[in-house]
């Protein structure tokens, strides 16, 4: 097995889905190296979709060189090195697992896969084509926001002391009109599941990342609060509305997700993902509590941190407002003058960047595979608690609870 990224000095991307996420990784690749100093400058090489107009135009947008509609010829490319898969989470298994073998570079979309199974033979895949010098990266993006890399920072410094409570939410309100039409992301076989893994999954990664510990058990409860939705139509989209004809589609995950968590150190967290939270657009909420302090953090306000520090004098105890702008900040040096805030795009551009790096120096990106296979066990829990009336279930694969939930 062999990689092709030495050609002077470019690394030629392969892009497999062009929808919003195509749209945010395109964006990335195509501004990394002006303003990171990068081992090898991306070029865009090979878009590929299932309609050709509609690929044609996204090529011809996001500035790719050349297009198709068989993902295959992607991998096929022997001037492709690397792969960036942006499709539904059921084909992330089949393309990922091809373009290992053929000695590219994958960068994968989260969730990893829509099961465990297939998530354990990606990573297994992973594994040994990085024996070969092939990286691969799962799409966490969130973990490149600098607030949230700064808070990282700070609880590894220990300046929230011994972590004592971990809470996290994620909250939208895009589906909360029972008239929205239906989408992929609401059918099981697709997307794997609903507010829990498309967005449950962020918070999920982002606490264990975050605070160094993994989530072991979880007691949890999932509900599809709207059962059916009008067939999509011609104004699909967020807010858009269905099929004028009156036809509805089951809706086949859940709307709203809240779990329990234990951590391997035993500190519980609390955990929400829903969709259905009118007035909040893309809230996803970390809080950490210690026995120093906290930290606390709102992507709706992406370029702050509230951190409190439990042991100044009692007069001046509160949340301090960090705008994480200054140089010193992680990533924050390489954008703007202190104080000009970064948006969602740049978590992407900070991803491809630390991808890029890591493959000119031959370093294994994170979060792996194995990360984002710890992060479908915990969904897997998830699902398989709620079935259970919520009883605990374990997210180690050794335990009789894993195994009864494991699909």
């Amino acid at each position: 097995m062999t990689t092709t990224h030495d050609r002077a000095g470019t690394l030629n991307v392969g892009m497999i889905g062009y929808g919003f996420m195509g749209a945010a990784h395109s964006h990335a690749w195509r501004n990394a190296h002006r303003f990171f100093d990068l081992p090898l400058t991306p070029q865009l090489r090979t878009l590929s979709g299932r309609t050709e107009s509609a690929v044609v135009e996204a090529a011809e947008r996001y500035g790719f060189a050349q297009t198709t509609t068989r993902w295959q010829d992607v991998i096929e490319d022997p001037e492709i090195d690397v792969v960036d898969i942006c499709t539904p989470g059921d084909t992330h298994y089949e393309i990922a697992l091809a373009a290992l073998a053929a000695g590219k570079h994958v960068l994968c979309e989260k969730p990893l896969a829509n099961s465990v199974a297939q998530s354990e033979e990606m990573t297994a895949a992973a594994q040994q084509a990085r024996a070969q010098g092939v990286r691969s990266l799962c799409g966490f993006s969130y973990r490149r926001t600098p607030a949230l890399a700064y808070a990282r920072q700070l609880i590894g410094e220990g300046v929230v002391g011994e972590i004592r409570q971990i809470r996290a939410q994620y909250l939208q309100d895009w589906l909360s009109d029972a008239d929205a039409p239906m989408t992929w992301r609401l059918n099981k076989e697709l997307a794997g599941s609903g507010a829990l893994g498309d967005i449950g999954a962020h918070i999920i990664d982002l606490t264990q990342w975050l605070t160094g510990q993994q989530i072991a058990e979880v007691s949890g409860t999932l509900q599809t609060v709207v059962p059916t939705r009008p067939s999509a139509g011609t104004s699909q989209g967020l807010g858009g509305r269905g099929d004028v004809s009156g036809a509805r589609e089951q809706v086949t995950v859940d709307d709203v997700a809240l779990f329990t968590a234990r951590f391997d150190s035993g500190v519980l967290g609390s955990f929400e993902a829903t969709r259905m939270a009118q007035g909040r657009k893309n809230a996803m909420r970390v809080e950490i509590n210690g026995s120093a302090g906290s930290v606390a953090f709102d992507f709706e306000r992406m370029n702050e941190l509230e951190v409190y520090d439990a042991t100044a004098p009692g007069g001046r105890q509160g949340f301090t407002r960090v705008l994480t702008t200054e140089p010193e900040h992680p990533y924050a040096a390489n954008w703007w003058p202190t104080g000009h805030g970064l948006g969602y795009e740049h978590t992407f551009t900070h991803q491809i960047a630390d991808l890029v790096t890591a493959i000119g120096e031959g370093t294994d990106p994170s979060p792996s595979f194995e990360e984002a296979l710890q992060v479908q066990r915990v969904l897997d829990a998830v699902e398989a608690s709620s079935e259970a009336g919520s009883r605990w279930q374990s997210t180690d694969p050794q335990s009789t609870t894993a195994q009864e939930g494991t699909r």
